[in-house]
């Protein structure tokens, strides 16, 4: 049994990715609903779809600590009771303003989650594991979208209040993930830092690496003693400039290649290209799938040939697809189906290269006594940029059209090629001492 303990805890830790994509796609099914219910002014509309992304940014930064505080397990607990209580509360609501307070407290979930599940799944993995198991919090991100878009279409069929049910269905998986972390360890790092408890942690390591436990104990033992005891470490010192320079140009290139433009607007660019409400409706089903697919694909691919070539093949890929779907608004040749088909080739090797590496690599590059303010800073970046791009896509593809939004884009995803190619370090197969090690500044 313990040759799979590890999977095990790192699949129990990924179903609050699941949870993540569920809550933050859900919405879609029943936002017009909403909107009738409570008979709300478009700003009021725009509003409450974005209380939940307003509620990410602050629970991404404010997610360090509970997790260096409480520890990733109880950070956790936290996690899957936010999303039980907002599936339940936004379900139940009768007065505007209850369901924004519970749909607030889904993004805290979101934003959270995004920190502290890929610190505890690459604290708790074999170096040449740990990209495929922490690629499964973001597999596990698509899939909860994919099924968020699928439960939707199942249960619209059941009349005016089904919009209730849709937000309402999240609270099964919740509960099963507050239930499960029950079994699941604490991190050993964490142990060791903040607690001094090697006992306890060296029963943990034994399992995940039984050859060399010793070793592994001895390498943590001796990372905590570079940091000075007792203060706090600031990470905006000069040593970690590397990895902090890393963390924000990643999630500064995720966001700015227009993914979430992309997943939230994609009916709206399909209808910019020509396509009928229908068949813009049938195109977005294809992305979910595509994104599942190549999300899968990558996560096998990751420990094998490294973060860098999947982000470097990705580059060009994003470049080659930005590129045609702009060129193509520019000419006005909209025949037959040539915008979904290289939004779909953008969303392939944006699933991928970006998509799949982002909270690996990001959960990686920072020594243990900094891991967690480091992934709050990864986290952060990306959903503020997330946010940016969101709110301003509508304007740009209307005052600059679709043709400059995103030859835009595709500069950028220039900008991130040079990105990955001079700069982007290989962490796969390293411990994360040795990549904590290499990357800070002496």
């Amino acid at each position: 049994m313990k040759k799979y303990s590890v999977l095990a805890w790192s699949m129990v830790v990924a179903l609050g990715g699941f949870l993540f994509g569920f809550d933050t796609a859900v919405i879609s099914g029943a936002e017009k609903s909403i909107q009738q219910f409570w008979q709300l002014s478009s700003f009021e509309h725009g509003f409450t779809i974005s209380i939940a992304l307003i509620g990410t940014v602050i629970g991404s930064l404010v997610g360090s600590r509970p997790s260096d505080r409480f520890g990733r397990k109880n950070t956790l607990y936290f996690v899957a009771i936010a999303y039980l209580l907002s599936s339940i509360g936004t379900a139940l609501a009768g007065e505007w303003s209850v369901f924004l307070i519970f749909r607030f407290l889904g993004g805290l979930g979101v934003g959270i989650s995004s920190v502290t599940a890929p610190i505890y799944i690459s604290e708790i993995s074999p170096a040449h594991k740990r990209g495929r198991l922490v690629g499964l919090f973001q597999f596990n991100v698509v899939l909860g979208i994919l099924i968020s878009y699928l439960s939707n279409y199942l249960i619209s069929q059941g009349g005016d209040s089904s919009w209730r049910w849709m937000l309402g269905v999240q609270a099964f998986p919740s509960f099963l993930f507050f239930v499960l972390i029950y079994f699941i360890p604490e991190s050993p790092r964490w142990l060791i830092l903040k607690k001094g408890a090697t006992e306890s942690a060296l029963k943990i390591l034994r399992v995940i690496n039984p050859l060399n436990c010793e070793e592994e104990l001895a390498a943590i033992q001796n990372s905590a003693l570079k940091s000075p005891s007792g203060t706090e470490e600031n990470l905006f010192s000069r040593k970690y400039r590397t990895p902090v320079m890393l963390a924000i140009l990643f999630a500064f290139f995720n966001q700015i290649s227009g993914i979430n433009a992309i997943i939230y607007y994609a009916p709206r660019i399909f209808e910019m290209a020509g396509l009928g409400a229908h068949s813009s409706l049938l195109s977005t089903v294809g992305i979910g799938m595509i994104n599942f697919i190549f999300t899968l694909i990558a996560i096998n691919f990751i420990d094998r040939i490294g973060r860098r070539v999947l982000m470097l093949v990705g580059s060009f890929g994003l470049i080659a697809s930005l590129f045609l779907v702009g060129f193509t608004f520019y000419t006005e040749n909209f025949s037959g189906f040539a915008i979904p088909a290289y939004i779909m080739l953008f969303i392939a090797f944006f699933a991928f290269s970006q998509g799949a590496v982002i909270w690996v690599f990001i959960s990686e590059i920072f020594p243990n006594s900094v891991r967690a303010k480091g992934q709050t800073l990864g986290s952060s970046t990306h959903w503020i940029m997330a946010a940016i791009i969101a709110f301003c896509f509508p304007y740009l593809a209307e005052t600059l059209g679709g043709a400059t939004t995103f030859f835009f884009f595709a500069g950028m995803m220039v900008l991130q090629l040079l990105f990955v190619w001079k700069l982007m370090p290989e962490t796969k197969g390293k411990s994360l001492e040795q990549i904590g090690t290499n990357l800070i500044m002496h």
